[in-house]
């Protein structure tokens, strides 16, 4: 028999539960020796993220798109021709290159791209995929030259003839950072989120729980085997009366599963960096999708700007990217007709004889 005095409460000990604790980490550096080599082994994994995940795909696509969508110039007409007539690997320009060397270095954490030259004549420019690259640095911590994988050697290339560029490189690193890696644990949990809605959709949708009359074990397994056959070929369920009754699958709502995997969505833009009325068509309102703009400005012009710092100190090309159009004018001329309490007006200030 239950007992139902107050006496009898107890309670159990919250102590048990571990402290959220960020794992340590330690920059990479060159080691003892005459050569330290750099592998880009994990590159496979970032592009299975990529080409995988639509967000990532997105993301990536934007940033480039908005840092070198809008063409290109350079002040030396020499350079200029020599760029005109890059064609990579055959059917490529030079801002198809730029484009996804930007791509590459989001998603990977590096770039490269090797430079063809005669006499002293830019001809082509090449790239590579970073999993084909390695970075050889010498005892003295300075990279020394790069080792190109040609399917059966690694072939040395000198340090002024590729096209390297690093994401958010710090302090001593040997390498870049992919803008992937803060991204993985809010990837897996929204696709672990939709995963799991899809299973509960598909449950909820097919029949519910079933609670029969009978405690038989073998009379239940029969039943049970009768509806998932009946389920499956789409057909009538017949029963006799007062032997099985059919219940709602117990779930959250739609609504409440989905906010959770939306914030998730909101939650992975911020951390890539890229708004996400940039990335995609979200319904965002106007002036949502103009001050997203304007914020993004500065984010996509560092990308466009380290990319002209590599191009001239590591090659000596002078380009200019052309910028996109610029939304800030026009926010301020949307805050100039709003005569709400957002931005205060002229004649809120003014001291005026009403007429009425």
């Amino acid at each position: 028999m239950a007992t139902n005095t107050l006496s009898s409460i107890t309670t159990t000990s919250l102590s048990d539960i571990p402290d959220f604790i960020v794992e340590a980490k330690a920059l990479d550096t060159v080691n003892a020796g005459e050569e330290t080599f750099y592998y880009f082994s994990y590159a496979p994994e970032a592009f299975g993220y990529y080409l995988t995940i639509p967000e990532i795909f997105s993301a990536a696509n934007a940033m480039a798109t908005f840092a070198f969508g809008a063409g290109w110039t350079s002040p030396d007409v020499n350079t200029k021709i020599e760029l005109e007539h890059v064609r990579g690997n055959g059917k490529d320009t030079f801002g198809r290159i730029a484009w996804s060397h930007n791509v590459v270095k989001n998603v990977v954490g590096d770039a490269f791209c090797e430079v063809k030259r005669k006499d002293d004549k830019i001809i082509n420019m090449i790239p590579i995929s970073p999993e084909r690259v390695r970075l050889v640095y010498g005892e003295d911590g300075m990279l020394k030259r790069y080792d190109a994988w040609n399917g059966k050697e690694w072939r040395p290339i000198k340090l002024e003839n590729m096209l390297h560029s690093s994401n958010k490189r710090i302090g001593d690193q040997t390498h870049g950072t992919s803008q992937i890696d803060a991204c993985k644990w809010i990837i897996k949990a929204r696709n672990e989120a939709m995963e799991t809605n899809k299973i509960v959709d598909r449950r909820a949708r097919a029949i519910g729980i079933i609670e029969y009359q009978t405690d038989n074990l073998g009379k239940i397994n029969y039943a049970n085997e009768q509806v998932k056959q009946a389920i499956t070929n789409g057909d009538v369920i017949g029963t006799p009366e007062g032997t099985m009754k059919v219940q709602d699958f117990p779930n959250k709502t739609t609504g409440e599963r989905m906010s959770w995997i939306q914030y998730l969505e909101n939650f992975f833009y911020q951390v890539f960096g890229v708004p996400r009325s940039i990335a995609t068509s979200d319904g965002t309102s106007e002036v949502g999708g103009k001050m997203g703009n304007v914020n993004f400005e500065p984010t996509y012009a560092k990308e466009r700007m380290d990319f002209e710092d590599d191009l001239w100190q590591q090659q000596g090309i002078k380009v200019t990217f052309e910028k996109q159009a610029s939304l800030g004018g026009l926010v301020q001329q949307d805050q100039a007709k709003n005569s709400g309490m957002i931005n205060i007006q002229p004649n809120d200030v003014e001291a005026s004889m009403s007429r009425e």
